[in-house]
């Protein structure tokens, strides 16, 4: 076996796997009127859940990516 091969065989019995995460963080603050806090809280969990607020890259703020075990 040519020398090039058996480096590579060497190194892909070495190689090992990871699970990596990808996260993305989007965020949006949404002025709501509502009689309490917890009904506005209602409110806009309702609206995400109908789908009538959808956040999308313009709601960027980071990603993360990070190993896990």
């Amino acid at each position: 076996m040519p020398l090039f091969s058996q480096i590579l065989c060497y190194f892909a019995k070495c190689m090992k796997k990871y699970r990596v995460e990808v996260m993305e963080i989007l965020s949006r603050i949404v002025e709501i009127e509502a009689d309490c806090e917890m009904t506005s809280v209602e409110k806009v969990r309702k609206m995400y859940q109908n789908c009538d607020l959808i956040l999308d890259d313009s709601d960027y703020i980071e990603t993360k990516i990070s190993v896990k075990s």
